[in-house]
């Protein structure tokens, strides 16, 4: 069976976000800085993938994942809400980490 899926570039930004997001969250754990948004961080990162994965694999056909994400959000899917609201707690997160270490002066 064919689904129609999105491009390739887009795979790969996708995936270097969530690796980088979950290294960066894993070092500030062992650092122990940020540590319970850290946690958060990792958490929501890994349920993300796993969420998102199994409820793109029962979309319909001639959808992409991105589509299918969409219509079940303006359906109110419990899912596809909790997968916005992740990642944009994981954007906030990324702000709020660069800005937390931009004020840091770099000693050589």
């Amino acid at each position: 069976m064919y689904w129609d899926s999105l491009p390739k570039w887009f795979w790969i930004i996708y995936y270097l976000f969530l690796i980088a997001t979950l290294g960066t969250a894993l070092f500030n754990v062992i650092r122990m800085r940020m540590l319970s948004l850290s946690v958060i961080t990792i958490v929501l990162t890994v349920s993300v993938l796993i969420i998102s994965f199994a409820n793109s694999i029962g979309r319909e056909k001639g959808v992409n994942e991105f589509e299918h994400l969409v219509t079940q959000l303006q359906q109110g899917s419990f899912w596809s809400i909790y997968v916005i609201i992740a990642f944009l707690y994981l954007l906030v997160w990324w702000v709020m980490f660069l800005i937390k270490n931009a004020k840091k002066e770099v000693s050589y």
